[in-house]
C-alpha cells in the first residue's frame, strides 16, 4: 500500500491523496460503505460499483462465524469470493466486543444521543461476553457456542480474508466508560496492538497494509496517549476508534486531539462515523477515509437522503404523487443523476416499499450509496478548488 498526499488546504487540516493498493487506487477524501457479510445489502457488487463505491469494509467476526474465514481463503480471499475488484477493509472484530457487550447492555451506540447517569466502572463485565488480559470470549449469536477472539485470532482471520487493509485487535469502549475502565481499556488495546504486529506475517505485509487502532473515549490525555503510542510502531496507517462522547461538537474535539498527534505521511481512517452532516466536520480535521452503515441501513428502514433532506416513503403522502409537467417524473431527487433517478418514480418506490417488496430496498440503497459518494467527491472538488 502507498499513501500520496496531493494537496493540503489552507483553511482546514482537510487533504486530498491517493490511497494505491493491489487492488486499485482510492481518492481521498472518501467514504466507505459497509459490507459486512461480504456484500453492500440488497445490492451486486456490480452495483455497488456503479453507486461510485471505491472500497468496502467487511466484518470479520461476522465472516469467522459464517461462512468461516478457511471457506473463503479456499476460494482466494474476499475479493473473488464477493466478485469485488477493488480495494477492501476488513475490521478486527474490536466493535464487537462494543456492539455485543455495553452497547448492547445498555441501548447506546459511540455518541450517546441523551446523557445517562450510569458509569462502567473498571473490572466490570458485560453480560454476553468476557474480556481479560489475552481478549475476548464470545458466545456466538448463531448457535451459543463459546468462541475466543484475540489478537492473534484476528490478525489469522484477516489474513485468510485477505482484504487490501487490515486493523488491530482493540477493544471499542462505550461512551458511559469512566476514566478507569478506559484507561485499563487502553493498556489492553496497547498490547495487543503491539501483539498484532507481532504476530502479522512478514509474506503478508506486502500484501496487506496493518492499521493500528487509537482509543481513550472522551479523555483528552489518554487519547494524545494512545495516539502517541500507536504512531510510534510500525503500522501503515491509522484508525480512530472507540467512542466520540455525548455529541458531534465533542466529537470533533476528540478527532482533533487525536489527529494533532499521528504522523501526516500516513492515511487514517476513522471508525464508525459518516453521516452526512458529519462528512464536512471529519474531513475538515483531516481524516482521509471513514466507514458508516447510514445508507444502507436507512435504505432498509424507507429512508432516502437527498439534496433536500430526508425522505420517508413509508408515509402516504409520498403515493399518487402529480405528475411534474417538466418531464413527466418525480424522482427522489431532482438534481441526482443516479440510475435510480433517472428512471423510477418517487410514489412507485413508495408503492414498494408499504408493499414490502426487496426492490425498494435495492433502490434506495443505490441511490443512497450513490447520494453519499457523490457528496465525498463534492467535498474533493472543494479541497482541490481551495473553498475548504
Amino acid at each position: 500500500m502507498e499513501f500520496k498526499i496531493l494537496k493540503k488546504s489552507k483553511k482546514s487540516k482537510a487533504r486530498l491523496g491517493i490511497l494505491k493498493t493491489a487492488h486499485g487506487e482510492i481518492e481521498t477524501p472518501a467514504f466507505v460503505p459497509v459490507a459486512t457479510q461480504a456484500t453492500v445489502k440488497t445490492l451486486t457488487s456490480e452495483e455497488a460499483i456503479k453507486a461510485k463505491c471505491q472500497m468496502l469494509i467487511c466484518n470479520t467476526f461476522h465472516l469467522h462465524l459464517k461462512p468461516g474465514e478457511n471457506i473463503i481463503k479456499k476460494i482466494g480471499g474476499l475479493h473473488k469470493f464477493m466478485n469485488w475488484p477493488r480495494p477492501l477493509m476488513t475490521d478486527s472484530g474490536g466493535f464487537q466486543v462494543f456492539s455485543l457487550g455495553f452497547g448492547r447492555d445498555f441501548g447506546v451506540g459511540k455518541i450517546l444521543k441523551e446523557k445517562q447517569n450510569i458509569k462502567i466502572g473498571i473490572g466490570a463485565q458485560p453480560s454476553f461476553l468476557k474480556i481479560n488480559d489475552q481478549g475476548v470470549i464470545f458466545r456466538s449469536p448463531i448457535d451459543g457456542r463459546e468462541l475466543f477472539l484475540g489478537p492473534k485470532e484476528s490478525i489469522k482471520i484477516q489474513e485468510s480474508l485477505g482484504a487490501d487493509i487490515i486493523f488491530a485487535f482493540d477493544e471499542c469502549t462505550p461512551p458511559l466508560a469512566d476514566y478507569k475502565y478506559t484507561k485499563n481499556s487502553l493498556i489492553k488495546t496497547h498490547a495487543w496492538a503491539k501483539k498484532c504486529l507481532e504476530v502479522k506475517s512478514a509474506s503478508q505485509r506486502k500484501k496487506q497494509a496493518l492499521f493500528g487502532i487509537v482509543q481513550g473515549g472522551k479523555f483528552k490525555d489518554l487519547r494524545i496517549e494512545s495516539a502517541k503510542f500507536i504512531s510510534s510502531l510500525d503500522f501503515g496507517g491509522f484508525g480512530i476508534g472507540g467512542e466520540f462522547g455525548d455529541d458531534k461538537k465533542e466529537m470533533a474535539k476528540i478527532i482533533n486531539w487525536t489527529i494533532n498527534e499521528l504522523p501526516e505521511t500516513k492515511p487514517r481512517h476513522l471508525l464508525g462515523i459518516g453521516h452526512l452532516e458529519d462528512m464536512p466536520i471529519i474531513i475538515k480535521s483531516g481524516i482521509d477515509t471513514f466507514d458508516c452503515i447510514a445508507p444502507t441501513h436507512y435504505a432498509r428502514r424507507g429512508i432516502a437522503f437527498t439534496s433536500l433532506g430526508r425522505l420517508d416513503l413509508g408515509k402516504s403522502k409520498f403515493l399518487n404523487l402529480p405528475v411534474n409537467k417538466k418531464n413527466g417524473e418525480n424522482p427522489l431527487d431532482k438534481n441526482c443523476d443516479c440510475f435510480v433517478c433517472n428512471n423510477y418514480r418517487r410514489d412507485y418506490i413508495a408503492h414498494l416499499f408499504r408493499a414490502k417488496e426487496i426492490t425498494a430496498l435495492s433502490l434506495l440503497t443505490f441511490h443512497n450509496l450513490h447520494f453519499f459518494n457523490s457528496f465525498a467527491e463534492k467535498i474533493r472538488k472543494d479541497i482541490k478548488n481551495g473553498e475548504i
